[in-house]
């Protein structure tokens, strides 16, 4: 029955990236507004109906990139104390790494792909607009994680908020011209002070950064 269940999920899994790429590859052909849903159903075999129970929003056929994405500073956080490891600290560790990786959510990614994936989503006002949306559960998830509460939730807020602002300058400066390796020490630089100013503003609950 386990092996049963785990294989329809890896089939459905398959299922929404293929559907979520081909629906990417027809955005950055044609625009995402001048594609419609039935088009995009159309081109990866499936019927409209069946689109929208695995995508309930136009937008989400892109932003399924970020899904794995939602609760990740939560599950940073949580592996961080299991080991030890006070929020920040944990967080701040997290995000260098990303950078050194090269991981397009740190916006220290100059790949044709990714960099035509941002130009997509950031040059289309209806999937900015959702992205919040992602960002919002993000925001919630730490928030629970860091233990519920007004206080948890001011700090989940401005945790998410650095991250998203390091990513957009990271991005922003790509695509102005300068490369993810010239770009990288004082990204690194730039994640060390964004975090030393959190844990200056949140206190030594979360730790030093």
């Amino acid at each position: 029955m386990g092996s049963e269940m785990g294989l329809r999920e890896r089939k459905r899994q398959q299922t929404y990236e293929a559907v979520s790429e081909t629906a990417i590859a027809l955005f950055l052909e044609r625009g995402f507004d001048k594609v419609s849903v039935a088009e995009v159903a159309a081109a990866a075999g499936i019927s409209k109906p069946t689109l929208f129970r695995y995508f309930p929003a136009k937008e989400d056929l892109v932003l399924h990139r970020f899904a794995d994405h939602e609760d990740e500073a939560a599950r940073v956080v949580a592996a961080g104390r299991a080991e030890g490891t006070a929020p920040l600290p944990a967080l701040r560790a997290h995000f260098r790494e990303g950078l050194e990786r090269r991981d397009p959510v740190t916006g220290l990614c100059d790949n044709p792909h990714v960099r035509a994936y941002y130009g997509l989503l950031y040059g289309t006002p209806s999937l900015v607009a959702r992205l919040y949306g992602y960002q919002e559960r993000s925001e919630q998830a730490l928030a629970a994680e860091l233990g519920g509460g007004l206080g948890a939730r001011i700090a989940a807020g401005q945790i998410i908020a650095v991250r998203r602002i390091l990513a957009e300058e990271n991005w922003r400066r790509i695509v102005a011209g300068e490369s993810e390796r010239a770009l990288y020490p004082e990204a690194v630089r730039a994640a060390d002070r964004a975090f030393a100013q959190l844990a200056e503003g949140l206190g030594a609950e979360y730790g030093e950064a």
